[in-house]
């Protein structure tokens, strides 16, 4: 097993005694005087279903592997020399901060066009976890897939859609990556493989199954050349969901070339985790199916890339998928029309002092890997690319009233072909009805 998880240190249960207002310290950081567990498994020694010896082994071996929140600490002290501490070059460094500032001032950006009426429906911001985003996408290549939520704009960013294909999607306009017609919570990108994002909670997931088992059948039954791995975001609130147990048994039978990534950001909408989770460790869910579980500090992106390496080598190398639980938290309400007045001030300030671009821009600075004019430089370009954005999609022009028929069946043009062999949509009456939509 590889140092990332071999070195995984084991997370302590949480103690139920303690209130959830409680702040002092992350989530799963309390009970550090409980005795620490054995680390009783390899994901090495876990065998395929048609080994007759399999079930005798999963008796065994018990929890198969632990959760992680100090990988990095632990890379740090197997060191051989000072340099060999960084865990970035300078190149990644600035890549990663320009990416986490790009999705932070889009979703700023957002806010400011959502209430001046620019954009409609329901809008939900990504600010607070962009360590997520940018610490698993960033390693991934363009043809491998990433599924999505409803909070999805800036995991569009991070794979590569142009912000101005995703600020003309928020704004309606035909520009936008899905011809307005997807709006805030559905960014699509056939061209970025970029599977959707999903309004329902778990939805999203058995579509990621579906993309790892296309990559599994091609190599193994078509015997085509192919290592793409998926990547699947959802929430805590996703994981008492019943896709999502069926899709991580599915996934670890099949050992599909998957991740599944947590975002826990310790609320659902208004609901707190720990009321609604009769084990909030998320993590554990893993092992329970037969594939690593691992708890890391979704504020840091440096630790969450630490993990996410690991998991994405393992989907690569044909080893099966894993279970990523990113601590983190969202800086405003769950949507914009949320007031977000639920949540302690206190919680909320706790978490704003871990801000992971703050986190990024002092592990830059302390070694010497960026100065304050190169940090400014990228923050600049980055404001530049987002008032394009904004400009490119407030004078990009409105879908046409035909748009609406399309897209609803196979038929590339809507409805079908007429007795006149013509496409039905074409008939200047068949719109009459659509005059006050």
């Amino acid at each position: 097993m590889s140092s990332a998880f071999s070195a995984a240190k084991i997370i302590q249960p949480l103690n139920f005694a303690a209130t959830i207002r409680s702040i002092d310290r992350p989530l799963f950081d309390s009970l550090k005087s409980i005795p620490t567990t054995p680390f009783l498994g390899s994901i090495h020694k876990l065998r395929h279903p048609s080994d007759p010896n399999s079930c005798s082994q999963h008796r065994r071996s018990g929890s198969i592997v632990a959760g992680v929140s100090d990988v990095v600490q632990e890379k740090k002290h197997k060191s051989a020399s000072p340099d060999s501490n960084l865990l970035i070059t300078k190149q990644e460094g600035l890549e990663l901060y320009e990416d986490l500032i790009l999705g932070r001032s889009f979703e700023d950006m957002c806010a400011q066009m959502y209430y001046r009426g620019k954009m409609f429906g329901f809008v939900h911001l990504y600010n607070g976890q962009e360590a997520v985003s940018t610490g698993f996408i960033k390693l991934l290549r363009n043809e491998d897939c990433v599924v999505s939520t409803y909070r999805d704009h800036v995991h569009a960013l991070s794979k590569g859609v142009p912000a101005r294909a995703v600020m003309s999607e928020l704004f309606g306009k035909t520009t936008g990556c899905c011809r307005g017609q997807g709006g805030s919570m559905h960014m699509f990108s056939k061209e970025h493989n970029l599977l959707g994002g999903f309004a329902f909670i778990g939805e999203g997931i058995p579509v990621a199954i579906g993309a790892a088992f296309t990559v599994k059948y091609k190599r193994e039954v078509l015997n085509e050349s192919c290592d793409q791995v998926t990547v699947a975001f959802f929430g805590d609130g996703t994981c008492n969901n019943g896709q999502f147990f069926e899709c991580l048994n599915m996934a670890s039978l099949w050992k599909l070339p998957i991740v599944f990534v947590v975002e826990n950001n310790l609320w659902a909408i208004g609901m707190s985790h720990l009321r609604a989770t009769s084990v909030p460790e998320i993590w554990k869910k893993g092992p329970a199916f037969g594939m690593p579980g691992v708890h890391v500090d979704g504020m840091d992106v440096l630790k969450v890339r630490e993990v996410a390496k690991e998991a994405i080598a393992r989907a690569r190398r044909g080893e099966g998928p894993t279970l990523v639980e990113c601590e983190t938290y969202r800086f405003r309400g769950h949507s914009l029309a949320d007031p977000d007045e639920l949540r302690d001030p206190a919680e909320k300030g706790h978490y704003a002092a871990r801000d992971p671009i703050t986190a990024l821009k002092k592990y830059l600075r302390e070694n010497n890997l960026a100065n304050e004019a190169e940090l400014k430089a990228i923050e600049k370009q980055i404001d530049d690319i987002v008032e394009d954005a904004v400009e490119f999609a407030d004078q990009s022009p409105f879908p046409t009233r035909q748009q609406l028929l399309e897209n609803v069946f196979a038929d590339p043009k809507g409805f079908g072909i007429g007795p006149d062999g013509r496409y039905r949509c074409e008939d200047p009456k068949f719109t009459e009805g659509t005059a006050a939509v």
